[in-house]
């Protein structure tokens, strides 16, 4: 009984925590229509394409489009470097990874920038960010979100991508604040 109680006493705090870390003058709908109006602000000076290609042979470059990942526009892909043909990733292989993360509430549509970023890419002091590809049952590779694996679904390991990201496709312990952000994207295999 005094396990019950202790485990009621956690889901009462994780639950609250996950309210408190909302817009209190907003609802969770209207932080969605927040949500959407800050990627569509970012894609409207982007060459969007509908879907993806059939044959996953995508334009590439720091001017290519953004592909559209899925029918509700969870995600959108712009590849910049397509990676090694005959590179792809196995199941639960283990996958490094380095990235740039912006906040796209922080997105400047006259200047085309955005004024809050953080990540890994630049800094080797920060953490190693890893998952293991489609391995969901660890809490290593689940607290990225979904978002952070999908462009392997479509490319080699060593692609390079930028990401458009729901938060709900995004790291697992924000999910609640409704941020997108636009993930800047390079994987590795770990050397031996």
């Amino acid at each position: 009984m005094k396990s019950a109680k202790i485990l009621a006493a956690a889901m009462l705090a994780a639950a609250s925590l996950g309210l408190g870390s909302c817009d209190d003058n907003k609802s969770y709908a209207e932080l969605l229509n927040d949500e959407a109006h800050y990627i569509n602000n970012f894609l409207v000076d982007n060459i969007v394409i509908p879907q993806v290609p059939a044959d996953t042979v995508f334009l590439t470059g720091k001017d290519a489009p953004y592909y559209k990942i899925d029918e509700d526009g969870n995600m959108y892909m712009q590849v910049i470097n397509p990676g090694t043909k005959d590179n792809k990733v196995k199941n639960d292989e283990l996958i490094y990874f380095r990235f740039m993360r912006y906040d796209m509430r922080s997105y400047d549509s006259a200047s085309g920038t955005f004024s809050s970023s953080w990540g890994n890419e630049d800094d080797l002091s920060l953490i190693n960010a890893s998952f293991r590809y489609q391995n969901y049952e660890l809490a290593s590779s689940a607290q990225w979100g979904a978002g952070i694996q999908t462009p392997l679904n479509y490319l080699p390991v060593d692609c390079e991508v930028n990401l458009v990201v729901k938060s709900r496709y995004g790291f697992t312990d924000e999910e609640s604040n409704v941020i997108p952000y636009l993930y800047h994207l390079r994987y590795f295999r770990p050397k031996i």
